[in-house]
């Protein structure tokens, strides 16, 4: 793909581009194509990345309904899917807007961004903890289903000013507006009138875009981390974030100013669970616990671990996947844990898997 163009200058005509069109198809079925909706897209691939420029291009595009499923590790979420060819479609818009954002967030925020990630915003933070003696993690209350869409699309608006564009990314925002409705309990801050909780809000989550304007949303928080608080020691995963500092006093400041500036974005924290805690303790962050010299896996992690791959070895013995199948698991998982001191805890949980 060439050079991202200025999001001033980004418009629907080079996101619908047939190269590009072309890319997000590719990346859509990425790992899919035996899948019948994937299959079927493809059989008219030409006809059908036609038919979504056309639309696209003539502001006709209408998504269709999602399919709803739900995941219970680490904890129990409700996974939205969209539709194959609204897929691709998210993936044209990423595609081109993405790179021009990137130029703009900041470098300690971790999550579905490239070269970045999980094990990156782990040594990142460990590398805060030697630096700093005091940790003060957060996490917003359901996330995903709080994301308020005029914010969110005042925001984007703000950075595209192209109004065909703006107006593809209203319509797949409007897409699943419904998809939380009746998980999302309303709460009311400050300023609020009656009408207030009628307010639409919360993103699919499975959706890319869902991931990449979740990093939107919480970009202004970045900032005033970094430069209203002139914190030195932060980063974020997604909705997991930590402040670093030697001062317990200015962390416990920090964390209602936080609090007061979520509430401008209509979010709140997990106050409870929000403590100022010393980082020599050990640090629970992304599955590990994080120490100043070394990380474990989280114990939940090792139990969960332990039975899936019991499982797939089950399986196997039983003949319904194949071996590869079962040491893709096995590799997997020995590629994650190996980031933290885990060399015993390997050969105990891949013991009973030995002939």
């Amino acid at each position: 793909m060439s050079e991202a163009i200025p999001l001033s200058s980004l418009s629907l005509y080079e996101i619908t581009q047939w190269d590009n069109l072309l890319q997000a198809w590719k990346k859509a079925a990425k790992g899919k194509r035996s899948k019948h909706a994937a299959a079927s897209f493809e059989h008219q691939l030409a006809d059908e990345l036609l038919l979504l420029q056309a639309q696209l291009r003539a502001g006709s595009y209408q998504p269709g309904a999602y399919t709803h499923f739900y995941i219970h590790e680490p904890k129990c979420r409700k996974i939205s899917a969209a539709p194959f060819r609204d897929r691709v479609v998210h993936h044209a818009l990423c595609n081109m807007i993405e790179p021009c954002f990137e130029k703009i967030f900041i470098a300690d925020s971790y999550a579905n961004r490239v070269g970045k990630g999980t094990h990156k915003a782990i040594n990142r933070f460990q590398h805060f903890s030697k630096q700093y003696r005091y940790v003060l993690r957060m996490d917003i209350v359901k996330h995903f289903p709080s994301l308020d869409h005029q914010i969110l699309n005042d925001f984007l608006c703000k950075q595209i000013v192209d109004e065909k564009v703006t107006e593809l990314i209203r319509v797949v925002l409007e897409s699943g507006k419904h998809v939380h409705q009746q998980d999302h309990e309303p709460h009311y801050f400050p300023g609020d009138d009656l009408l207030s909780a009628m307010r639409p809000k919360g993103l699919p989550i499975g959706n890319l875009t869902s991931q990449f304007w979740s990093n939107c949303y919480l970009h202004p928080l970045d900032l005033f981390v970094k430069r209203g608080l002139s914190c030195r020691g932060y980063l974020r995963y997604v909705d997991d974030f930590a402040l670093f500092s030697d001062s317990k006093a200015q962390l416990w400041q920090w964390k209602r100013e936080v609090i007061d500036f979520l509430a401008q974005l209509r979010l709140r924290i997990h106050e409870h669970a929000a403590q100022v805690t010393p980082c020599s303790t050990g640090i629970p962050w992304l599955g590990f616990v994080i120490y100043p010299s070394h990380k474990r896996l989280k114990s939940r992690k090792v139990v969960h671990a332990s039975r899936h791959l019991g499982k797939k070895y089950d399986e196997w013995q039983q003949g319904k996947i194949s071996f590869a199948e079962f040491d893709a698991c096995v590799q997997g998982w020995i590629n994650h844990v190996r980031y933290a001191d885990s060399w015993g805890l390997r050969k105990h949980i891949l013991r009973p898997f030995k002939h």
